[in-house]
This record gives C-alpha cells, sequence and structure tokens, in this order.
C-alpha cells in the first residue's frame, strides 16, 4: 500500500509539482490549502508525512503543528522560504520534525522523507486519537469543537485548552501550577485566582455543579482531576 503525504500549502504551483514528483514516486498525496484544511485533513486521511508550508492564509504553519501536536505524533517536515535559524528553531521547538528551505532539490525532499517514514516505521504503534467522549461531552481536537449531549458548547481557544488537557489526563489529579504553566506560561505558575475564574467557566457552560460534578472534580489544596465516568 502506498504511503499518504499530506501537502499543506497555498501555492499552486509548489503542490503542483509535489504532487506530480511524489507521485511518481510511488506516493499517495493529499492537498490542503489552508491551515485549519490541513489539521482536519490530518484528522481524516490519517496521513503518513505532513509537508507544510509556514506562510499560510488563515494562520501561521507553527499554529497548524501545535494543533496537530495536541493529538497526533505524525511526522511533520517544514517546507518553507523562511530561511532565519529563529524560524527553524521555532518550527521545531512547535513540534516539527524537519525543515527545508525553498528553493529545494527534490532529490533532498524525498531523502528527508524517507528518514522521517523509517523513523515512523520503526516506531512502536501509536494511535492518533482526534476526538475525546465522556458520556454525553465530545471534545474534538482537529476542528477544537465541543459537543455536550448533542448541543454544541462554545469554549474561547484557552477554555478548550484547559478542558482538552483535563480531559487528556482523565482520571488523575492535575495540579494548579502544572495547568498554569501548561496553558498559561512558567510566568503564570502561580495565578491561581485566574485558573478558578477559567474553572467556573468552563463549569458553567458544561452545565457542572461543582458540589456535584459530572466532569470536574475539584482536590483541594491540590488542582483539579477529570472524571473518567
Amino acid at each position: 500500500m502506498s504511503q499518504r503525504i499530506l501537502v499543506v500549502d497555498d501555492e499552486p504551483q509548489i503542490r503542483r509539482f509535489l504532487k506530480i514528483a511524489l507521485e511518481a514516486h510511488g506516493f499517495e498525496v493529499v492537498e490542503a490549502v489552508r491551515g485549519e484544511d490541513g489539521v482536519a485533513k490530518t484528522a481524516t486521511t490519517q496521513p503518513d508525512l505532513v509537508v507544510l508550508d509556514l506562510g499560510l492564509p488563515d494562520f501561521d504553519g507553527k499554529m497548524v503543528v501545535q494543533r496537530i501536536r495536541e493529538w497526533s505524533q505524525v511526522p511533520i517536515l517544514i517546507l518553507s522560504v523562511r530561511q532565519a535559524e529563529s524560524e527553524k528553531v521555532a518550527a521545531l521547538d512547535a513540534g516539527a520534525n524537519d525543515y527545508v528551505v525553498k528553493p529545494f532539490g527534490i532529490a533532498e525532499l524525498l531523502a528527508r522523507m524517507r528518514v522521517l517514514l523509517r523513523t515512523r516505521d520503526g516506531a512502536a504503534p501509536v494511535t492518533d486519537v482526534s476526538e475525546l467522549r465522556f458520556g454525553g461531552l465530545e471534545l474534538n481536537l482537529a476542528t477544537h469543537e465541543v459537543t455536550l449531549d448533542g448541543e454544541s458548547i462554545r469554549l474561547t481557544r484557552k477554555e478548550f485548552e484547559l478542558l482538552r488537557y483535563l480531559a487528556a489526563n482523565a482520571g488523575r489529579i492535575v495540579t494548579h501550577n502544572r495547568l498554569l504553566t501548561e496553558i498559561w506560561g512558567p510566568a503564570h505558575g502561580n495565578d491561581l485566582q485566574y485558573l478558578r475564574v477559567f474553572i467556573g467557566r468552563i463549569r458553567a457552560k458544561l452545565k457542572d455543579d461543582p458540589a456535584d460534578p459530572r466532569f470536574i472534580l475539584n482536590e483541594p489544596g491540590v488542582g483539579y482531576r477529570f472524571l473518567e465516568s
């Protein structure tokens, strides 16, 4: 079975060139023009590797990497005109596996791809989960959509990230400091009141009674625990 490559790039000539070249080497190619579409197609088409441009029309490619890394370890190869070392470091820190600068030679690109694909093939099997379900609550990690008992719930980006982190660690106590550091950064590690406000907003939107919680349990003086059932 041929390996599937997702190409996320807004330049039609680059997509056309890559499609012809990659298909000639036996790959199946899926295309996306926008970052949002790239995240969604990573979930729906399950590519073996993502080739990603940084300069996309809706948001920066580094955000695409971060969004994908919330739920998937698929290899990501950046293909960009940006040559600055700071750009390369930022993309790799976000979770990209490799970085190739445009203009590029197809032989070098294929060699880099083969390395990433061999690494993935040799790794222990990983099941990418793009949805989390707990009773009537569903979180789509690719689209950032939340539904409760079939009804759409509107969360801000930070509210979603906080709920996702708790849900991804369901059954475990997550400390106040860990939540603040993961969602807002190390500088906010002691902003406990800030965290309480956001937890309160999420509970209100999920109609989650703190006295009789369905989803988020308060562990006094320590943190919060997302209930598995």
